[in-house]
């Protein structure tokens, strides 16, 4: 099934998505190679640069289903929203999806925000109350998980939806299909998670 926007939808911006303000960005250098433990533990960097599910990671962590909130499905059209430049090869017209993840009963664990070419985006969510990554594997989709960016960094919305101060750790991602990029996700992680990943640095 197709989605279909109408012209005066695309135009409707009013939301917005939650964008870290970075105190430290990572490079393709330190994305390949990994960060020195006191940065950013060993654990944490599973999380952040393992090619995995983070869904499937937190279900294993939590013991709980990762279930999740869907806050905003909007048609952007071919604006680049804020988003990472990578959003560029991902065809437009667009569509925004912002979710919580969170366990079965209640506590959020993450908040990513993904952009969709419009035209297919029914194809790969065809029940969108349900992580990205459940959907594609529900049709036995093959994909690569690219990780462009790492970030450390402040939000003070994120702040009050986790109930925790930051600063708060991200990063943003392609997937590959049959070699296409057909979405782009941008996920920050709660520091809840420290209950089973310890801290985020090593102490020396």
């Amino acid at each position: 099934m197709t989605a279909v926007f109408r012209p005066t939808d695309i135009a409707t911006l009013e939301r917005g998505w939650h964008r870290l303000e970075p105190i430290w960005e990572g490079d393709e250098a330190a994305i390949a190679q990994g960060l020195p433990h006191h940065q950013l533990s060993p654990t944490w960097q599973l999380i952040l640069l393992g090619d995995g599910s983070p869904t499937r990671y937190l279900q294993l962590l939590t013991g709980e289903p990762t279930e999740v909130d869907v806050i905003d499905m909007s048609p952007i059209g071919m604006d680049l929203d804020g988003a990472p430049t990578q959003i560029q090869v991902v065809p437009g017209p667009r569509l925004r999806r912002q979710v919580w993840l969170r366990t079965a009963s209640g506590q959020r664990l993450a908040y990513a925000t993904s952009w969709w070419e419009a035209s297919h985006v029914d194809e790969y969510l065809q029940n969108r109350s349900i992580p990205v990554w459940a959907s594609l594997a529900r049709m036995r989709t093959e994909l690569y998980r690219d990780v462009q960016g790492l970030y450390c960094g402040h939000s003070s919305q994120l702040e009050q939806a986790f109930g925790h101060p930051g600063p708060f750790w991200g990063r943003h991602y392609l997937f590959w299909h049959h070699q296409q990029p057909f979405t782009l996700i941008y996920e920050v992680f709660s520091p809840y998670l420290t209950k089973y990943l310890g801290p985020t640095q090593r102490q020396v």
